[in-house]
């Protein structure tokens, strides 16, 4: 193996080998134009006949592999320059012997200068801060049993409760009683309690009654030092460093690249014996920086859009957008989602600012992982922070979710209209008051689908329906971002006491959880978390952000309002109608309604439910207020703030009044 001592040396040889051996040159920019690898053996292949380097960087004069003893610091043990038959191919170098236990960066070439190293794009372990790649044996990552794990079962998209987590928020508080606080490992132990004796960790999760959690950024990302482990860092992870490897501040041993790998594999595991799928966030549509990225180290500019002055676009507001279109890097995302689907066994993904995406992309996403299996759950935020520089037309946003079947986006139309502006803390929703949000509530309450009822001209932001079915909506009040809701709620309410806050937060709730759809809640909300009225809490410390699980004794009643909330839910096709088909057939709203009342039925055992019909009826008002309903006896499901699943009381007649600020449902 020759040992070259100056990247100079290199650049003399491979330049000269590369003048000989050119075909078609790839003009800088052209981006359109670059060749398109297909392979499967970007960046590294290792086993039996060697170590074998796979670069693509049609630009580049010259690449050059280094290779390391460690994760970080030291020099490279061997540096070898790449080679390629023409431009239209990618660099490639082989060694002999498999390099288990070694770590690998590349040096690029390129318009006269060495750029900095890089572990290139498509790492699959790395070390400490993910600044060089690791060579690792993969199946040796794998937990006992890993090989029978199973996805729990799943029928139809509208089957799915989705809860938010992130790591530190959910475990990290001494009150959670989990030595793994902040790592994945946290949610891989049971039997975990609060001091006042309450299920806490993966037991609470059980007790709520969740099919999927949705983790917080969990791939390496930026703006968190992995060497210092014990150190108080937070974020949430929205700036990512390399796609396609865990974070290693959530494992125990962020230096050991094959310890992050096993314990989210593990956590995974856990969550799949105790019934829980799990979704993963992912952020394709931006890096952590623009100019320093592997991206930009790899194939300079080519994975990025660009505006009219020649600088970064910036749809994300985080300072660059990536091309989606492009098709290298449509193969990127495509190629990484399936990555993490098989490899670590996902259950569905949440695109952050999809609308950056283009369409046919998400529509390439969806195929692909259908052909995993078709249960894997995709959504995404359908907007993004500033116009894409792409046409319109192309964007995955809400409003063309009717072009892409199978993939889902948030509701901020029923988000807003329940609760108030979602940047504006003291704006009120129709949960706590306002007058006029009645469309937008039924509007998230068909899925935002077509029905003939609605009037979409006062829906607050869809003036026309955008999903072909319910699967494709995402119904929420409350996220990580902004608010939560029980902050909004303070916020938007300030004279109230904590009893009458709850009871709007379990009104807001109940629309969301009864709507057509896919529900979503955020961590914690369940027992009145709060983040102390910080609006964007991203790097906020844990006196903010983490979960104080002695409220769960103190707000009992709340959490199994939640409770009894989910179990209607899970309990009752009714609510869980798949098609716009079904939702136009069996849910009818009723007219004439008071106003700042909401009130409809479910007609004919809808969806194969036990109960022939129920009324479900939304009061915003400060009053008591009575409706109108079908004639005869009816079980009393839910009313002033409480439920009651077995109806044991009853009212018989064609009028029935709702309590102030509650739901009222009723069946028979």
């Amino acid at each position: 193996m020759k040992h070259f001592k100056s990247l100079a040396l290199l650049a003399v040889a491979s330049i000269a080998m590369m003048t000989s051996c050119q075909t078609t040159p790839v003009a800088e920019g052209d981006y359109d134009n670059y060749p398109v690898y297909k392979g499967d053996d970007l960046e590294l292949t290792v086993g039996e006949n060697g170590t074998k380097f796979t670069l693509w960087s049609p630009t580049a004069d010259s690449v050059v592999v280094r290779i390391y003893n460690e994760g970080m610091g030291g020099e490279p043990v061997e540096m070898r320059y790449m080679e390629r038959k023409s431009q239209q191919e990618p660099w490639r170098a082989t060694f002999d012997e498999a390099l288990y236990g070694k770590f690998y960066t590349f040096s690029i070439h390129h318009n006269g200068e060495w750029l900095n190293e890089t572990p290139g794009v498509y790492a699959r372990a790395v070390g400490v801060n993910g600044r060089r790649a690791a060579i690792i044996d993969m199946a040796a990552t794998n937990p006992e049993g890993w090989e029978n794990d199973v996805r729990p079962a799943l029928n139809q998209f509208t089957d799915i409760i989705i809860y938010e987590m992130h790591h530190r928020d959910f475990s990290i508080h001494a009150s959670a009683g989990n030595q793994y606080g902040g790592k994945f490992l946290a949610l891989t132990q049971e039997g975990t309690q609060s001091p006042e004796g309450e299920m806490t960790g993966i037991d609470h999760l059980k007790e709520l009654g969740i099919t999927h959690v949705h983790i917080l950024p969990s791939y390496d990302y930026g703006s968190v030092n992995e060497s210092r482990p014990d150190s108080a860092q937070y974020n949430w992870g929205y700036d990512p460093v390399n796609y396609n490897t865990p974070e290693g501040s959530y494992s125990t041993n962020a230096f050991d690249p094959a310890t992050r790998i096993r314990e989210m594999k593990q956590m995974v595991q856990a969550l799949h014996k105790n019934g829980i799928r799990v979704i993963l966030d992912v952020v394709y549509n931006h890096t952590f920086v623009g100019d320093g990225s592997n991206f930009s180290l790899t194939t300079p500019g080519y994975y990025y859009r660009h505006n009219a002055e020649g600088g970064y676009a910036d749809a994300s507001g985080c300072g660059n957008e990536t091309a989606s279109e492009r098709e290298m890097m449509r193969d990127y995302i495509v190629n990484s989602v399936k990555y993490w689907a098989t490899e670590y066994h996902f259950d569905g993904f949440r695109f952050d600012l999809m609308g950056i995406h283009d369409i046919e992309t998400m529509k390439a996403v969806r195929a692909e992982l259908d052909k995993i299996d078709p249960t894997i759950f995709i959504y995404g935020e359908g907007w993004a922070a500033a116009a894409p520089v792409i046409p319109g037309e192309q964007c995955a946003m809400k409003a063309n979710a009717y072009k892409m079947p199978g993939v889902a986006v948030f509701s901020d139309d029923l988000r807003d209209g329940v609760k108030g502006h979602f940047s504006q803390a003291t704006g009120r929703g129709f949960a706590t008051g306002e007058k006029g949000c009645e469309e937008s509530v039924k509007f998230g309450i068909v899925g935002a689908i077509q029905h003939p009822q609605i009037n979409y001209e006062l829906v607050n932001y869809s003036k026309a329906p955008y999903t072909n079915h319910p699967t494709q909506v995402i119904n929420y009040v409350s996220c990580h971002d902004d608010m939560c809701l029980t902050d909004k709620m303070r916020a938007s309410m300030p004279d109230a006491d904590e009893k009458t806050l709850q009871r709007y937060a379990r009104l807001a709730q109940t629309i969301v959880f009864t709507s057509q759809g896919v529900p979503f809640m955020f961590t914690g909300e369940e027992i009145f978390r709060d983040k102390k009225g910080v609006h964007n809490s991203f790097c906020s410390p844990d006196e903010i952000n983490a979960i104080d699980w002695s409220l769960k004794r103190a707000n009992r009643e709340h959490f199994d309002y939640y409770r009894n909330l989910i179990q209607l839910r899970k309990s009752h096709p009714a609510f869980r109608l798949a098609t716009a088909e079904l939702v136009n057939k069996h849910l009818q709203f009723i007219e004439g309604t008071p106003e700042q009342v909401v009130a409809y039925t479910l007609n004919d055992n809808a969806g194969g439910d036990e109960w022939n019909q129920i009324v479900v009826a939304f009061n915003g008002s400060s009053e008591a207020v009575e409706i109108e309903i079908p004639e005869g006896k009816w079980m009393v499901i839910a009313n002033d703030a409480t439920i009651d699943l077995a109806g044991e009381k009853t009212i018989e007649g064609n009028k029935a009044t709702i309590a102030a600020s509650a739901a009222l449902i009723l069946a028979r």
